[in-house]
């Protein structure tokens, strides 16, 4: 059996669900709290750490983990990119707000782009974090004697 004990597998599965719920959370109402892109990529990052620390892998799936992860970034920062450049497609600056609605106080859709520029950071960060934790993982398989 690779991982841990059934206990703490268990647990792991419960709390890696409540950090990715929270992670979602702070992704998606960023512009409202305190947290954003940043911070609610590494909560995410860290669920999917936990499921793995406490499940185990071997080195075939981590190779595909790996690129799973590898993908998601750069999807996060084709994302965040092509973000800003809806602002010049449209006539206005880098990076600018295109709906007319935003800045209402207290309303869940009213930072304009700036959700989706945090949607788009949370995977840059949490695929990346994830990334590095395999490739510092996968260093066992090279170290071997």
């Amino acid at each position: 059996m690779r991982g841990m004990s059934l206990i703490v597998q268990t647990v792991a599965r419960l709390v890696a669900g409540m950090l990715f719920l929270f992670g979602c959370y702070i992704v998606l109402h960023g512009h409202l709290t305190p947290g954003g892109g940043f911070a609610g990529g590494v909560l995410i990052a860290a669920a999917y750490i936990l499921v793995s620390l406490a499940f185990g892998s071997v080195e075939n799936v981590e190779q595909h983990r790996y690129t799973f992860s590898s993908v998601f970034e750069s999807m996060g920062g084709l994302g965040f990119v092509l973000l800003g450049l809806m602002g010049y497609v449209a006539g206005l600056d880098f990076l600018n707000n295109l709906w007319a609605d935003y800045g209402t106080p207290l309303r869940l859709v009213s930072g304009g782009i700036i959700p989706l520029a945090n949607v788009a950071i949370s995977m840059k960060v949490g695929a990346g974090l994830f990334g590095i934790f395999l490739a510092l993982g996968a260093s066992r398989f090279v170290m071997k004697d």
